[in-house]
């Protein structure tokens, strides 16, 4: 029988520590500590951007080795103002974690991210290399203009369902540039406008998600809607500024990150964050180490996926442990 991703998680736990962090005149983080207080730390990023945090986050990592450090990203989860994308860059929300490693006395820490969280985490690795130990990547995202486009339209192929609702939400006149007619919509000041959009937003990507099909979405609620609103703000506020990414910008910084251990875990089947990003890492980054997972799409509890991240948080740990 095989294992579900409850099986191959480590078990729940609650966080020892959390706190807020201001980090300017418009937002605030939320941010909390949950595992071995005198462990190795790592740091989790999540995705979207604007994606948020869940409890299962915290699960990829033994807790009686790592000290886990979770943060919630300007506009998304519990920081706030939630779904902000006024003072929101890649280059704030590196600052910002060097803020929090700052707050915490880390002076380096293992950084796990996937999809937009991988995105991050090689935009903090190349600005701050010497506070890293390594990297645990899935999902690659490198935030190029071929991946925006491929998200906004080239999913059809695939999931040409799910394609046609997040199109039909717009009318047939505006249909022609998806990105920014959703864009007219989504930062409205008028909840019964930007909610809709949002929902439609996030429900497109989830709907990509996973290899094999799970239960269609019930009806929006307080929870959903907020995570609806970050996912689908943020998301299209990055890509419609290329990520503040310069094209191919992180790829040519891999010299910076270049010696550090670094395991890339990539659904075969990803179609969300297709595999040809990986690929093109792998090939900037040789040393690195792929883990191409053949039974999985962009989803980070697809039971394949989930084995591969926890055999490397755990690869790390032996590793740390004997060095």
């Amino acid at each position: 029988m095989n294992d579900t991703a409850d099986d191959v998680l480590f078990p729940p736990l609650v966080p020892y520590r959390t706190g807020r962090l201001v980090v300017d005149t418009l937002h605030t983080l939320y941010w909390e500590e949950c595992g071995n207080p005198n462990g190795m730390p790592v740091l989790f990023l999540h995705g979207g951007p604007g994606g948020g945090l869940s409890p299962n986050h915290r699960r990829f990592f033994d807790p009686a080795f790592y000290r886990i450090v979770l943060f919630d990203q300007r506009g998304a989860g519990q920081s706030t103002p939630l779904g902000e994308y006024r003072q929101n860059t890649t280059q704030l929300l590196v600052a910002d974690i060097e803020q929090l490693r700052a707050l915490l006395g880390i002076d380096q820490w293992l950084v796990f991210g996937g999809s937009w969280g991988s995105t991050l985490a090689l935009a903090y690795g190349q600005a701050h290399p010497l506070a890293c130990l390594g990297f645990i990547l899935r999902g690659i995202f490198l935030g190029s203009r071929a991946e925006i486009d491929w998200f906004i339209n080239g999913i059809q192929w695939f999931y040409p369902d799910a394609h046609q609702r997040f199109a039909d939400f717009i009318p047939e006149d505006e249909r022609g540039d998806l990105i920014h007619a959703y864009e007219k919509r989504l930062f409205s000041d008028d909840p019964a406008v930007y909610l809709p959009a949002a929902r439609s937003w996030n429900r497109y990507e989830g709907s990509c998600s996973f290899l094999l099909l799970q239960d269609e979405q019930g009806e929006p609620d307080a929870e959903s809607d907020r995570v609806s609103l970050g996912i689908g703000r943020l998301e299209a506020h990055y890509m419609l500024h290329d990520c503040f990414f310069s094209e191919n910008q992180l790829l040519d910084g891999i010299d910076r990150i270049r010696h550090l251990p670094a395991v890339i875990v990539q659904g075969r089947y990803d179609v969300v964050c297709p595999p040809r990003a990986a690929h093109r890492l792998l090939a900037a980054w040789p040393q690195a180490q792929m883990r191409l997972i053949p039974d999985a799409g962009h989803a980070a509890l697809e039971p394949g996926t989930v084995a591969a991240l926890v055999a490397a948080t755990e690869a790390f740990r032996l590793r740390r442990r004997f060095d």
